[in-house]
């Protein structure tokens, strides 16, 4: 395990930037769509590869409630 005291394996997107603490740094990227800084926060909470989960996200915002 990282130095984290707990693992992002199993939790949904969602979860990951709330337990990081960079949930809202997401919604300021999302609302200017801001594809790079929406890559390097899903990088950062250990989604790999990002980039399909970010060009999904801007694809169809809506459901997310954007």
């Amino acid at each position: 395990m990282s130095e984290r005291q707990w693992p992002l394996s199993g939790m949904t997107v969602n979860e990951r930037l709330s337990v990081t603490g960079l949930m809202d740094q997401w919604d300021v990227a999302v609302r200017a769509r801001d594809r790079a800084t929406m890559i390097d926060l899903m990088r950062k909470v250990e989604v790999e590869p990002p980039e399909p989960t970010v060009d999904s996200f801007l694809a169809n915002p809506a459901p997310y409630g954007f």
